[in-house]
Formats: structure tokens, C-alpha cells, sequence
């Protein structure tokens, strides 16, 4: 993340995904730096603290010297040792809590309906995830789907930046780009047989802009 800017692809490494999949963290990893990722959260459901750590420093060194956003899913604590960025859902610590642990690094909240993105909006989060937009089995406790619309209001209710995450694929990453979104999250859709994380990347991007914020 630079300034008001993110890059059109958010990557999610699920080690749950990962490990259900078979796949190493670090060839993984180094997948995504080799096809232009430079914003990557690392989410980790099912390990304790010290093996979380261990997991996001291996990516760190992968990352080292391409200038990365690295952003922790949930714990806020860790990534206040690690120097990275954290990502909180509505039953972890507030953005302000969060905000006070990680100093200037970025935070992100998880938000699923109007009022979850209004209050998103008045917190200190640079910026609001929003899903999620189409049935995902990513998350066995996922929320409601909200669709091309819910992103559209949630454009409409925030001036910070807009990441759309939820079952997004390369095939309707434009639709959700153009419906608002300035990001667009991506957890399986990295893992599929055969996909170029570069095309993925520029797909996202696409050959337009995603709307402008409401001023």
C-alpha cells in the first residue's frame, strides 16, 4: 500500500487452504512475488502464536526487497512484532485498538452490511473489506452474500479504500472492480491447477479504473 493507493489484487495465503491443498507456504509464497503480488495477508485459523510467527517470517524473507504490504490476519499483537500491517473482522480487537498496537502500519476491517461500513468509516482503518460478494468455501462460517450492490453501497458510504473479497475470480474480478471495489481479494482463485498469478494481476487491474471515491 502507497499513500491512498492498493493494488488492484489482494492475496490471501489460507494456511488452512494451503495445507488442505498440500501446498508449501514458501513455494507458495514465492508463486505470488514471481507474478507481481506486492500486497499479501497471511491468515492462520488453526495455529498457535509461535508457529504464526515462524510462518510470516518465512514470507517476510520471500517478500524482502520487492517493497511489500504485508498485512496479519486477526492478531494485532503479532503483527506489532513483526512490523506488519493486521486485518480485523467485527469480533476482533476495534481498528482503534488495533490502530494503537501496529502504529502506523495499515489496518484493514472485514464488514458485511451498511451499518458495518459506516462505523468502518468513522474508525482509524485505512481501509474496509467488504463480503462477502459471492458464495465463497473459504470461510465455513461466511456471512451473507452481499453481491455486486452490497459493493456498490458500500463505495457510497466510504471515502476510504474499498477491497471486495468473497469468492472473487479472474473471470468476475472486472464486474467487482467496476461496481467500486479498489481491491479485490483473492483466496482460492491464487491455488487454482494451472492459473498465472500475473495473469490474475492484470485482470484485476483491467484496463480501467475502479470509480473514484465519493467526495
Amino acid at each position: 500500500m502507497v499513500g491512498n493507493h492498493l493494488s488492484p489484487l489482494y492475496a490471501i495465503a489460507d494456511r488452512e487452504m494451503l495445507d488442505a491443498r498440500r501446498i508449501e507456504l514458501r513455494g507458495f509464497a514465492e508463486q505470488l512475488r514471481d507474478g507481481g503480488v506486492r500486497l499479501l495477508q497471511y491468515r492462520d485459523k488453526k495455529n498457535g502464536p509461535q508457529e504464526m510467527l515462524r510462518a510470516a517470517r518465512k514470507i517476510a524473507d520471500v517478500f524482502a526487497g520487492t517493497k511489500p504490504t504485508l498485512i496479519l490476519n486477526d492478531r494485532a499483537d503479532l503483527a506489532a512484532l513483526l512490523g506488519w500491517g493486521v486485518h480485523v473482522g467485527q469480533s476482533d480487537l476495534p481498528a482503534e485498538a488495533a490502530r494503537r498496537l501496529v502504529g502506523r502500519a495499515v489496518v484493514g476491517v472485514s464488514t458485511h452490511n451498511e451499518a458495518e461500513v459506516r462505523a468502518a468509516d468513522l474508525s482509524s482503518a485505512d481501509y474496509v473489506a467488504v463480503g462477502p460478494v459471492f458464495a465463497t468455501a473459504s470461510k465455513l462460517d461466511a456471512e451473507p452474500v452481499v453481491g455486486l450492490d452490497g459493493v456498490r453501497r458500500a463505495r457510497g458510504l466510504t471515502t476510504k479504500l474499498l477491497v471486495a473479497i468473497g469468492g472473487v475470480t479472474m473471470e468476475n474480478a472486472p464486474q467487482v472492480r467496476e461496481a467500486g471495489a479498489d481491491s479485490v481479494a483473492m483466496i482460492s482463485a491464487l491455488a487454482s491447477p494451472g492459473q498465472r498469478i500475473s495473469e490474475l494481476l492484470m485482470q484485476c487491474q483491467g484496463s480501467h479504473e475502479a470509480s473514484p471515491p465519493p467526495s
